[in-house]
């Protein structure tokens, strides 16, 4: 029986978007935005030359059909990257209202939003103050620091300290639809940041916020503050299967890597590995040894998006595109006759625009392990209706298989 093994690269968005003009950064349209176009052109102009040097270098996506799927979803120009496709390639078009993670990925694996995310207002405070005074009585504190909009990194600079005298949850959020709970690991407590967001996160999905999320950090005010990777979001359950459920349903295991649990709620999936993205590339090596028949691995490489699309770091992302690419084509040897290696993406994350959060694109849609040819533009539903295509497994979503 044939496995599938869907790898998605947090935020490598490819531009195109058709409705980006109605999402901001900033209050900048998220028009003409475009993370991968970009970086190229920033790398081969010499401006991306922390830890690298020269040109991109992704050669086993660009052999995948990468540059054919980029000039498929938009006229923003960049250099190379013009191999002839040896694997099925095409870009893949958002439907649900949201520039965020679990809008991709819930229509990814084949269910548009079905609803209008909560987005908290860009202004201080952020929150309304019933709930800033019910995130104090949780955390049992008088009040909360933050409630503002706020860059994750910043608001450690500015607030860590404080944090740690008072002992006061940092609060705060995105564009995305989130409350975000910045604590120290030591001084907090992982534990006790870990029950909070639990505590609380029924309230803020009741108001169709998409995720609490837990952001634990070390340091100190001398040496400076590092969120940790012990990361943890709290999500909305899925209100519908999706592929994760269809593929359990049908009797066959599902393997998460990285977030996947997070972002499903565990919904639908048998085991769970996760680490940072060097040690998640050595979970899905693994899977690719030892998965099941019948099974689906399901990956997310998030530090493409937390580490280096957030901070508007080009040479980092790049670092980290040509990191993984070498990875990939370590990893295509491994699959067997009749695997599916689909890469995609869930959003954009353009590090060369303004503002700190996601871009509206369209994203790649790689497949290694069948014939080589174009799909064009297909929806991210698809994708999700695709795989349960190859796995011979029904699907119950709008999406329709372009296999």
């Amino acid at each position: 029986m044939p496995r599938a093994f869907l790898v998605v690269m947090d935020s490598v968005g490819i531009g195109g978007a058709p409705d980006a003009g109605t999402f901001f950064n900033g209050g900048l349209p998220d028009l003409g935005a475009n993370t991968l176009a970009h970086i190229a052109q920033a790398c081969a102009a010499g401006q991306a030359e922390e830890g690298r040097s020269g040109p991109l270098q992704v050669p086993n996506m660009e052999r995948l059909g990468l540059g054919a799927a980029m000039r498929l979803a938009s006229s923003v120009p960049f250099p190379g990257l013009d191999a002839e496709p040896q694997g099925m390639w095409g870009c893949a078009s958002e439907l649900s209202r949201g520039k965020d993670t679990p809008s991709g990925h819930w229509e990814l694996a084949g269910l548009p939003v079905p609803w209008d995310w909560h987005y908290f207002p860009d202004q201080a405070p952020s929150f309304p103050e019933d709930l800033s005074a019910f995130v104090g009585e949780q955390a049992g504190t008088d009040c909360i620091l933050g409630n503002c909009h706020a860059s994750g990194t910043v608001i450690l600079d500015d607030l860590g300290a404080e944090h740690m005298r008072t002992g006061k949850p940092i609060c705060y959020t995105s564009a995305d639809s989130v409350f975000q709970i910045a604590a120290h690991e030591e001084t907090f407590g992982l534990d006790r940041l870990l029950k909070l967001c639990e505590a609380i996160a029924p309230r803020l999905h009741a108001m169709k916020v998409g995720r609490v999320i837990a952001r634990p950090f070390l340091g100190s005010a001398e040496e400076g503050f590092t969120r940790t990777t012990n990361r943890r979001d709290y999500a909305i359950t899925p209100p519908a299967p999706v592929l994760t459920n269809w593929v359990q349903q049908a009797g066959g295991k599902v393997h998460a890597i990285g977030k996947i649990g997070d972002i499903f709620s565990m919904s639908g999936i048998d085991t769970l590995k996760k680490g940072s993205d060097a040690k998640l590339m050595e979970h899905l090596f693994e899977a690719a040894e030892t998965a099941e028949d019948g099974s689906l691995t399901f990956a997310n490489f998030v530090e493409f998006d937390s580490m280096y699309g957030h901070t508007r770091d080009v040479s980092g992302y790049a670092r980290a595109l040509e990191w993984f690419d070498g990875e990939i084509g370590r990893l295509l040897p491994k699959l067997r006759p009749g695997d599916l290696l689909l890469l995609t993406a869930d959003h954009g994350n353009d590090p060369s625009w303004p503002g700190t959060d996601h871009t509206r694109e369209q994203v790649p849609v790689l497949i290694a392990g069948l014939d080589a040819g174009p799909l064009g533009q297909v929806k991210f539903a698809d994708v999700g209706a695709s795989i349960a295509a190859h796995l011979d497994v029904p699907a119950q979503g709008p999406g329709r298989s372009f296999l």
